[in-house]
């Protein structure tokens, strides 16, 4: 997600598994059907269902929420043009990510150790 939609002062999402189409409507401040329409309308926005029906969302699923939410409402874009504003966003960490990758493989042959200390140190961090 972008900073900005974390910085616009909106609740924190509670440390919890899945959430119930009413918990994720109060915590986004949108009616129910809202949800379940935006699912129809953004293919990667695919909440899993119970056994009885009933739609649980992820943590990933409730910051896409908050994403559209923020392009739709704040941003004042059309659903086309959120649509496509979250396609982009989801190319680009991909075709970063890859490049990234090679050229850490390429460091990481020349020789691994300052490699495996960095990431020991971004662990340690994460464990503080």
């Amino acid at each position: 997600m972008t900073d900005v939609v974390l910085q616009s002062g909106l609740p924190e999402i509670p440390d919890k598994l899945y959430f119930k189409i009413g918990e994720v409507s109060d915590l986004l401040g949108v009616e129910p059907y809202v949800l379940r329409y935006w699912e129809t309308e953004f293919s990667v926005l695919s909440p899993k269902k119970s056994g009885t029906g009933h739609r649980l969302y992820r943590r990933k699923d409730v910051e896409l929420l908050l994403r559209i939410k923020h392009l739709l409402y704040d941003r004042k874009f059309t659903i086309d043009g959120a649509r496509q504003s979250l396609q982009e966003e989801l190319r680009a960490p991909k075709a970063r990510a890859a490049k990234t990758t090679t050229v850490q493989r390429d460091l990481f042959a020349l020789d691994p150790l300052p490699e495996i200390r960095r990431q020991l140190a971004d662990i340690l961090s994460m464990l503080k």
